[in-house]
């Protein structure tokens, strides 16, 4: 019996100690979040297959407004628009002459620069943390059905230096940022999105 309590104590102090670190990770990650307001600026993406072979890249420009505010401009090799706000997700790709619109609704599903872009409460119920350097955070999601595996988010001063995701596919993506702007002067109208004249409309509205 006592060897068995002793155990019994063992296991609920070590589980204690790994809530401790993932909550003084997450603390540590939305204080870095924290001094991020806004940012714009170019990236460079590319997309590696379960083998390291890279399957595609891909450059533009990024605009970021905390909380709740995206904007993802592909201009190589296609055109793509991805505009989120805290009530839709428009992705128009030019190309196609296509537009669709989804409501924010579903945590599991963000897109990494939306968790980013999003609130404290969303982070820390949504992920577990870990800081593996001064400057790197890992992101795993709780969810059963997330839209990705896992986020790794490298910060160089007050702004994102690159991001790392582990897809649903066993893909990687690797996403590095330069020309960054973090005062930017964004405003939430920035954001704002109207379909244009002659493209085919898809609302998955909730």
């Amino acid at each position: 019996m006592t060897t068995l309590c002793a155990l019994g104590l063992s296991s609920l102090a070590a589980v204690s100690a790994v809530f401790a670190v993932d909550a003084d990770d997450t603390d540590a990650l939305i204080e870095s979040l924290a001094s991020i307001t806004s940012m714009q600026g170019h990236f460079q993406q590319y997309q590696y297959a379960e083998n390291e072979s890279l399957v595609s890249e891909s450059s533009g420009t990024f605009k970021l407004l905390r909380p709740g505010y995206f904007s993802w401009e592909i201009e190589q090799p296609d055109s793509q628009l991805i505009i989120a706000d805290p009530e839709f997700i428009w992705h128009h790709d030019r190309d196609l002459e296509t537009v669709t619109r989804r409501p924010v609704t579903d945590s599991e599903q963000m897109s990494p620069l939306q968790v980013l872009g999003g609130n404290e409460e969303l982070l820390r119920s949504s992920f577990t943390v870990e800081q593996t350097s001064d400057t790197t955070f890992s992101l795993h999601p709780k969810g059963i059905n997330p839209g990705f595996q896992r986020l790794l988010v490298t910060f160089s001063g007050t702004a994102f230096e690159g991001l790392e995701i582990a897809d649903n596919l066993r893909q990687r993506i690797v996403i590095g940022f330069d020309s960054v702007e973090t005062q930017t002067g964004l405003q939430p109208q920035d954001f704002a999105f109207t379909p244009p004249d002659g493209a085919d409309l898809f609302y998955y509205d909730q």
